[in-house]
């Protein structure tokens, strides 16, 4: 019986993987369950779960949510503050953590995960864009067991063999897949006058509307670029995008004597959820079987710098200095934040993403979780400050 803490548990990614351990009662039991702010709909969800703990960073959603489960008599102990995200990612008896957390708010809970030797679901990204190799210093130093969650990075995983040293003998490169958004097609100079909610409607996923806003400018391909680069050890010239607009192939890798391996699924995130829980093993996800008969014809194309310009930024900030892209994550957070707030406009994300990684300068050794965030504060002021402008 695993006992799994599920960091983020309100959102897409952690709802569904409540859905997938639902399927499997006697091989995994919720301990913890933790989110930001949204406290009715994780009473919801302990009130069907029963976990040990519950967290929520805010204080007050917390003891909203202690009121609340008292009065339903749960025996479910409520915690509050970012610090009960890292206790509980920590536990002793937690044996895997679901990383859910949006941002980089989910580096510190990451990062303790992988000094206790959890095995680490990582379905936050940004704990690698931000943390680097001070993240995968822990994930060694703690002898965890680090699996990427996110449909391309998983499809990678998948295809390579289980011993990671024979990945830099068999890998000439890989190629994520990206849906395109729902501006593939779209004329690029009207791009000004998108709303939010078209930003947020999806063809082929249901997401959070930060990623999915990342979704609709490439940004959240440019952190898979760069989450890419730490999790399989590539120079940033071994990574490459394309644009597959059905979403069935979730990535390739493209070995040394040029054969081409692929993973094929539904557009699911339960199909990634359950290998992460699971693994080595392969157990029922709930999603649905893909049938290649019905299956539209495949086709890919080149992303346009023209229509995604975030994207290129990727391979800017890996090849520039240690820390760079901690400024790139943070300013695209604030970036996305302001435009779903009305503030700016859908095409302004990309400049001001820009402007921050050409303006700030990391300074310094970033080998500490201390160094990153206060790099990551600089990057966010910066942000903000070419916003007012």
């Amino acid at each position: 019986m695993q006992q799994v803490c599920v960091l983020g548990a309100t959102g897409s990614i952690g709802g569904n993987t409540l859905d997938v351990m639902a399927r499997h009662p006697g091989r995994y039991r919720v301990f913890a369950l933790t989110a930001h702010g949204r406290h009715q709909d994780l009473l919801a969800q302990c009130l069907v779960h029963r976990p040990r703990y519950a967290a929520l960073v805010d204080a007050a959603a917390a003891a909203e949510l202690r009121r609340a489960l008292r009065a339903a008599g749960s025996p479910t102990e409520v915690l509050d503050g970012a610090e009960a995200l890292v206790q509980l990612a920590a536990h002793p008896e937690v044996d895997t953590v679901m990383a859910a957390v949006v941002g980089a708010a989910g580096l510190a809970p990451c990062i303790a995960a992988a000094r206790a030797g959890k095995r680490l679901l990582l379905a936050n990204k940004e704990a690698l864009v931000v943390g680097g190799a001070v993240f995968m210093r822990a994930v060694h130093e703690g002898g965890a067991t680090l699996i990427p969650i996110d449909s391309e990075h998983s499809a990678i995983f998948q295809c390579l063999p289980p011993d990671h040293a024979q990945w830099a003998v068999q890998i000439d490169h890989i190629v994520l897949t990206a849906s395109g958004g729902p501006f593939r097609q779209r004329d690029p100079a009207t791009l000004t006058s998108v709303t939010p909610d078209e930003a947020c409607a999806h063809p082929n996923w249901v997401m959070g509307r930060k990623i999915s806003v990342d979704s609709a400018t490439m940004m959240n391909k440019a952190l898979e670029v760069i989450e890419a680069r730490w999790l399989f050890d590539l120079t940033p010239e071994q990574i490459r995008v394309v644009i597959h607009p059905q979403s069935i192939i979730h990535s390739m890798v493209v070995c040394r004597d040029h054969s081409v391996l692929a993973q094929l699924g539904t557009p699911d995130m339960r199909v990634p959820i359950a290998y992460g829980l699971a693994w080595p093993e392969r157990i029922e996800s709930g999603a649905e079987r893909l049938d290649l008969t019905r299956t539209p014809a495949l086709t890919f194309e080149e992303p346009e710098r023209a229509r995604f310009p975030g994207l290129f930024l990727a391979w800017d900030a890996l090849r520039g200095p240690e820390g760079a892209t901690a400024v790139l994550n943070a300013a695209n957070e604030e970036a996305v934040a302001a435009f779903l707030a009305g503030r700016i406009r859908f095409d302004a994300i990309a400049r001001i993403n820009a402007q921050t990684l050409d303006g700030v300068a990391p300074r310094g050794a970033m080998d500490s979780v201390e160094a990153l965030l206060a790099l990551d504060a600089e990057a966010r002021a910066f942000a903000q400050a070419q916003m007012a402008a």
